[in-house]
Parts: structure tokens; sequence; C-alpha cells
């Protein structure tokens, strides 16, 4: 058959790549660096009523304790501990008002 071209396979669909998870930004950011525990804990205590029910609240610390001490601090307040960014200095944790 004259003229007649074979036609190359279609490549296969590339997967896509996987997105970031999109979460809301903070309501209110608490700047507990420099500051020793347990005063990123007293901090979030003090203030997290400010913000309204299911909204974030972001505390950044860069005592290696609130690694540990802020997650505990929401499993016991019933508080919804959302996600820890690293930032150069530190770290933001951020937490959702449960009630």
């Amino acid at each position: 058959m004259k003229g007649f071209r074979r036609r190359r396979p279609a490549a296969p669909p590339q997967p896509e790549a996987p997105q970031a998870p999109s979460f809301p930004p903070a309501a209110l950011v608490l700047d507990a660096l420099g500051r020793k525990c347990p005063i990123p804990i007293i901090m979030l205590a003090e203030r997290i009523r400010e913000v309204p029910l299911g909204a974030i609240i972001a505390v950044q610390a860069d005592d290696v304790a609130a690694r540990t001490d802020i997650p505990a601090w929401c499993r016991m307040k019933s508080q919804t501990f959302v996600r820890e960014e690293t930032l150069p200095q530190g770290w933001s944790f951020h937490i959702k008002r449960d009630y």
C-alpha cells in the first residue's frame, strides 16, 4: 500500500504529579519563637478561643519540645492537630479549634 504510514502507538498517559494538600490559612498566628517549654502551650491555651470554631490557629516555635507537647495538648484538649510545617527557624504547628 503506497502512501500508507504507520501510526506510532500513543504514548501511555503520564501520571499526574501529586498535589500538596490544600489547607485553610491560619486565622491567628502566635509567635513563640525563642520561648521555651511550656510557654508555647500556654500561649496556645490562652488564645485559642480568639478564633472561631473550625478555624486554624498556628503556633510558631523553635523549642524542640513543642514538637511533642503541642500534639499531646491537642489530644488532651480535644482539638485537632492539623499539621506541622518546617520553618527556617523552627516549626509552625497548625491546630483546628473544635470547641
